[in-house]
């Protein structure tokens, strides 16, 4: 089943009642609207003027949805997740934490390979020349000792939007604010695939931050960021401004968890791809598997 997206920019008052969400607005003319809990996979909270209740908070964590909260600036700076997201969720914690170092350098080669070849899949989608990409997909070696993802990531953002002088970061120049905002959502949508699964999106396989608490989700999202591209690339070659984050822009991003993408041969929802994602990691820790399901590009 796909699981809803909701996004509140307007002040609101939410709280549930016979397992539904009950939004009511400040506006006496306007009805309340009533959404089936179990039909929300991630709720977005923008407004800085929305008052929820405990007991829907209870109910949607039990649901296992993801909630995330946004700044005064209207950017994702939190994210709700339960205790206790899988049966077996001790058991499942011991396997990822008793992961050896070279399984853990084998899983960032075959999750940096995956995403480079994603992102040559789609500079040749939009005509941009991709051998150079393909080339050093296929030469990732385990752990990425050569730092193939850093050369593909230089050579990838001074082609993709065709933006004079473009260069990727946390604060440069738009569309960077488009991918920050894309970004943060898959973010939450990974570490909700990762809790389901029973493991701690805390403990990475490459990133080791200690002031990061998804260290292990900013891992496995890295061959999924190529799809917030192609939302990103979309609005830039539609020629709508984006300068400024607005409600439209987003709601465009917000697309994400129900993009189709292919995994295994089949085609699924972004959503629903990255949990067969993190339980086919979940199953090269304990070794019944050598393989991560990534998603192509196609």
């Amino acid at each position: 089943m796909i699981k809803r997206t909701l996004f509140f920019s307007n002040p609101a008052y939410l709280s549930t009642k016979n397992k539904q969400l009950v939004v009511n607005y400040p506006e006496e003319n306007v009805p309340p609207k009533r959404v089936p809990i179990e039909d929300i996979g991630m709720l977005v909270l923008e407004s800085q003027q929305i008052t929820i209740s405990n007991g829907l908070l209870a109910k949607l964590i039990q649901n296992k949805a993801a909630i995330i909260s946004c700044d005064s600036y209207h950017m994702p700076i939190s994210l709700l997740q339960p205790l206790v997201g899988h049966s077996e969720q001790t058991e499942r914690m011991r396997h990822q934490l008793n992961a050896s170092v070279p399984l853990q350098k084998n899983l960032w080669q075959q999750t940096i390979s995956a995403k480079i070849n994603n992102q040559a899949c789609f500079m040749e989608k939009r005509n941009i020349p991709a051998r150079k990409m393909y080339k050093w997909a296929s030469n990732v070696k385990s752990g990425d000792t050569e730092n193939h993802e850093s050369r593909a990531a230089v050579y990838y953002w001074q082609h993709l939007f065709g933006i004079e002088n473009f260069t990727r970061g946390q604060h440069g120049n738009a569309p960077n604010n488009l991918l920050n905002y894309g970004y943060a959502i898959l973010r939450g949508i990974t570490a909700r695939a990762l809790v389901s699964s029973g493991m701690l999106p805390s403990v990475g396989i490459f990133h080791r931050n200690k002031y990061n608490a998804f260290c292990l989700a900013d891992d496995i999202m890295e061959p999924y960021r190529v799809f917030v591209d192609v939302l990103v690339n979309d609005i830039v070659q539609s020629e709508e401004p984006f300068e400024e984050l607005t409600t439209s822009l987003k709601t465009s991003l917000l697309q994400l968890p129900v993009m189709d993408v292919v995994i295994d041969g089949n085609k699924s929802p972004l959503m629903v791809a990255m949990s067969r994602t993190t339980n086919s990691l979940y199953e090269c820790f304990t070794g019944i598997s050598r393989k991560v399901l990534y998603p192509e590009l196609v």
